[in-house]
C-alpha cells in the first residue's frame, strides 16, 4: 500500500480540508478539534510546533495526518516499544500501513522496515530515541525526505520534567541532520518552565505553541486518607465491575501483596513490576490490552506504554511525588472521553518516604562527585513539587481547578455550574469540614511547641499518642503524661489526629524532616495560628471506613443514557473475539464510546452505522457486518427497537 489517500480526498483540496476528509475516512471523526486544527495547520505550513494536550486530547492524529496529506512520510520518536506497537496496530486497523523500528525486531525485519520506509510505502515510522545512536540511521531516514519529525512524550527531554530521559538529548542531533524538516513536540503535561525547556533543548525555531488546558472534565477525582488500603480499593472496584482498572503502588512488594489479596477476594487481578520475568510482564500486558484481565496492580513501570482508551478507574495506593506524575498516571483513565474515576489514597508516611528517597539520592550523587550546588537546587525543586502534591491531597477546594492553576492556566468559573466542577470529591460535597478547626489546630501546635521548649521532637505517631491521652511505655518513661496537652484531643482517635497533623504539615503550619525517622516541628507560618491571629479550615478525618455517598456523578449517568447495558456487555464479548482473531488489543477494534453508541442507537444498516463517531471507512467495511449480525440477533431475541435517534 502506498501513501495515496482515499479517492475522495482530491489533490486540489486545501491541505486542512484534505486533512479533515482523511480524518473522516480513516478515523471516523467529522472534523478536527480547535487545537488539533491549529497544530495540524502549523505542521502543514512547515513550522516547528509545541503541542500540549491532555491525555485523550488527540495528539497522535496531529502527526499521523500530515504525512497522508503531504504524501511524504513522518518519523515519530516514542519512548516505549509497547506504545509504538499499540499505535501501529491502531493505524493498520484503520488502513494506514505504519511500522515501528525497535530492538525486538531481528536484523532482516529492521532492513525490511527501513527499505519500505525509504521507498515511500510506510507513511508513519515509529522508533525509540536511543536508536539514533546508530550512526548510519539518520542518513537513511533523511533519504526518505520526511515531511515531519514528531517527538511524543516530549517532556522526557527536560530535566525539569517528571520523566527525564537522557536519550532524548540525542534529538537535537536529528535537528542538525534534518534542519529543514519541521518538528512537532507533543506532551500531555508540561508546566511553563518545562515547555520553555523543551523548546530550548530541541532547538525549535520560532515554534507555534498550541497549549490546551490540562483539565480532563470527564475524570472524577477523589482523595481519601489511607486506612485499610485493600478494603478501600475493593470499595472503588465494586463501582467498576469487570471494567479496566489500574492500581498504582510505590514498591514491587506492595504490587504483589495487594494483587494477591484482591485475587483472594475474587477479583480478577495481576501484579506488574520491573522485577518480574519479561515473559510474565508481557503476558499481563497482553491480557490487559485484550480486555481479558480487568485489574492490574502495578508500579509506575506500567502505564506509559498503555494506549488503551477505556480504562475506567485509576487508583493510587500511595501519593505520587509530584502533580506532574499524578496527572500523567491518572490521565490514563477515560481517554475515550467517557467518565472515569481517579482515586488517590494517601497517608503522612507517603510524603516522608518520598522526602527521604529524594534526600538520600542527592547525598549519593554528591558522594559520587556530582555538582553539589546543582544537586541541591534540583533537590529543593523536587521537595517543592512534593509539598505541592501533599497540599493538593489535603486541599478542601475544587481539585480540577487546583490542577489547572498549578500548570499555569486560568480557571474559568463560567465553565462550571454553581456546584463547581461536579467531578471531584470537594465539589460533590464528599469532603466534610472539621468543626472548630482553628481550635483543634492550635491544640496540636501547642503540643509541638511544648515539646520544643524541652528540646524534644517526635514523629506524628507519638504526638498523636500524647494528644489522645495515650498510656504507652514511651509516654510514661518520658513523663509526657504530665504535659498539659496530654489528652487534650481525647475524643478523637490516634489515626484521626495523625491525619490532622498531616494536614497541618501540608498547609505549612508544621514541618516534617526527612530521613527514616521523620520528626515534626513548628513552622514559622504556624506561629500566627498558634497565637490565634488567623483562622483555618481542616477536613474532618474519617471516623471509620465509610462507604461513598455519591459514587456516580451526573457526567457518568449521562454517558450511559439510553445505553442497553446488557447489549453493551454482549458487544464487549464480541469485541474480545474480534480482537483475538485480528491479534490486536480490544480497543483497536472499537472503543467503549463506539460500543456504547452501538448499544444506544442500534443501527440496522452500514449507512446508519457510519454516523457513529470513531468508525472509519476501513472498520465499517471490515467489521460492520459482524456488528450488524450481532445487533440483528440480539434485538430480535430481546424485542428492542433499532435505529434510535440521537
Amino acid at each position: 500500500m502506498t501513501l495515496a489517500p482515499p479517492a475522495d480526498a482530491p489533490e486540489d483540496l486545501d491541505p486542512i480540508d484534505r486533512a479533515e476528509t482523511l480524518l473522516r475516512e480513516i478515523w471516523g471523526h467529522d472534523e478536527l478539534r480547535t487545537l488539533q486544527r491549529e497544530a495540524v495547520t502549523s505542521v502543514l505550513d512547515g513550522r516547528d510546533t509545541l503541542l500540549v494536550l491532555p491525555t485523550g486530547g488527540g495528539k497522535s492524529v496531529c502527526y499521523q495526518l500530515p504525512p497522508l496529506v503531504r504524501d511524504r512520510p513522518a518519523i515519530v520518536l516514542s519512548p516505549l516499544v509497547s506504545l509504538m506497537k499499540d499505535q501501529v496496530d491502531s493505524l493498520r486497523a484503520s488502513g494506514v500501513p505504519a511500522a515501528a523500528l525497535h530492538g525486538l525486531l531481528d536484523d532482516a525485519e529492521k532492513r525490511d522496515v527501513l527499505r519500505e520506509f525509504v521507498h515511500g510505502r510506510i507513511p508513519v515510522l515509529y522508533l525509540a530515541p536511543e536508536r539514533l545512536a546508530l550512526g548510519s540511521l539518520t542518513s537513511i531516514l533523511s533519504a526518505a525526505e520526511p515531511c515531519l519529525i514528531a517527538i511524543d512524550e516530549a517532556h522526557c527531554i527536560s530535566q525539569w520534567g517528571h520523566d527525564f530521559r537522557p536519550d532524548y538529548r540525542r534529538l537535537a542531533g536529528l535537528r542538525e541532520a534534518l534542519p529543514d524538516v519541521p518538528m512537532l513536540a507533543c506532551t500531555a503535561t508540561a508546566t511553563p518552565r518545562v515547555r520553555d525547556d523543551i523548546v530550548q533543548q530541541l532547538r525549535l525555531q520560532d515554534p507555534t505553541r498550541v497549549v490546551g488546558s490540562v483539565d480532563r472534565p470527564n475524570l472524577i477525582f477523589r482523595v481519601r486518607p489511607r486506612n485499610d488500603v485493600v478494603a478501600q480499593i475493593l470499595e472503588v472496584l465494586q463501582r467498576h465491575p469487570n471494567e479496566a482498572s489500574i492500581i498504582y503502588v510505590q514498591t514491587r512488594a506492595e504490587s504483589e501483596r495487594i494483587a494477591k489479596r484482591l485475587v483472594d477476594r475474587g477479583v480478577k487481578a495481576a501484579c506488574y513490576h520491573a522485577g518480574l520475568p519479561a515473559a510474565r510482564r508481557a503476558k499481563v500486558h497482553e491480557r490487559f490490552q485484550a480486555d481479558r484481565l480487568p485489574v492490574v496492580v502495578a508500579t509506575v513501570a506500567f502505564g506509559m506504554g498503555i494506549d488503551r482508551s477505556d480504562v475506567r478507574c485509576v487508583i493510587h495506593a500511595n501519593m505520587p511525588k509530584s502533580l506532574e506524575h499524578y496527572q500523567q498516571e491518572a490521565g490514563r483513565a477515560g481517554r475515550d472521553g467517557l467518565a472515569a474515576e481517579c482515586v488517590l489514597l494517601h497517608a503522612a508516611s507517603d510524603a516522608a518516604r518520598w522526602q527521604g528517597l529524594i534526600e538520600r539520592s542527592a547525598e549519593e550523587a554528591i558522594e559520587e562527585g556530582a555538582d553539589a550546588a546543582a544537586i541541591r537546587r534540583n533537590t529543593g525543586a523536587q521537595l517543592d513539587l512534593l509539598h505541592e502534591t501533599s497540599a493538593w491531597c489535603r486541599g478542601l477546594g475544587c481539585r480540577h481547578r487546583a490542577i489547572v492553576e498549578y500548570f499555569g492556566h486560568d480557571w474559568n468559573d463560567a465553565d462550571t455550574g454553581p456546584g463547581g466542577c461536579g467531578a471531584c470529591d470537594a465539589c460533590l460535597g464528599e469532603v466534610e469540614r472539621l468543626d472548630d478547626a482553628t481550635t483543634v489546630a492550635r491544640k496540636i501546635l501547642s503540643c509541638v511547641a511544648r515539646l520544643g521548649t524541652i528540646d524534644q521532637q517526635f514523629g506524628a505517631g507519638h504526638l498523636a499518642d500524647i494528644l489522645v491521652g495515650g498510656d504507652t511505655e514511651r509516654i510514661r518513661s518520658m513523663r509526657h503524661h504530665e504535659l498539659s496537652t496530654h489528652g487534650i484531643l481525647r475524643p478523637l482517635t490516634r489515626s484521626q489526629v495523625t491525619d490532622l497533623i498531616g494536614q497541618l504539615v501540608a498547609l505549612g503550619f508544621l514541618e516534617r524532616t526527612g530521613g527514616d525517622r521523620p520528626v515534626i516541628g513548628l513552622a514559622r507560618e504556624g506561629l500566627p495560628l498558634l497565637r490565634g491571629e488567623i483562622e483555618i479550615q481542616l477536613a474532618r478525618p474519617a471516623t471509620s471506613r465509610a462507604r461513598e455517598r455519591n459514587p456516580r456523578t451526573g457526567r457518568d449517568a449521562a454517558d450511559w443514557s439510553g445505553v442497553d447495558k446488557d447489549l453493551f456487555e454482549g458487544l464487549r464479548e464480541l469485541r474480545r473475539s474480534m480482537a483475538a482473531e485480528r491479534k490486536v488489543p480490544a480497543y483497536v477494534v472499537g472503543t467503549d464510546a463506539v460500543l456504547r453508541d452501538l448499544a444506544r442507537l442500534r443501527p440496522s444498516t452500514l449507512e446508519k452505522m457510519a454516523s457513529i463517531r470513531g468508525i472509519g471507512r476501513r472498520k465499517l467495511v471490515e467489521q460492520g457486518p459482524q456488528w450488524l449480525e450481532f445487533l440483528d440477533r440480539w434485538c430480535t431475541e430481546n424485542g428492542i427497537a433499532r435505529d434510535v435517534e440521537h
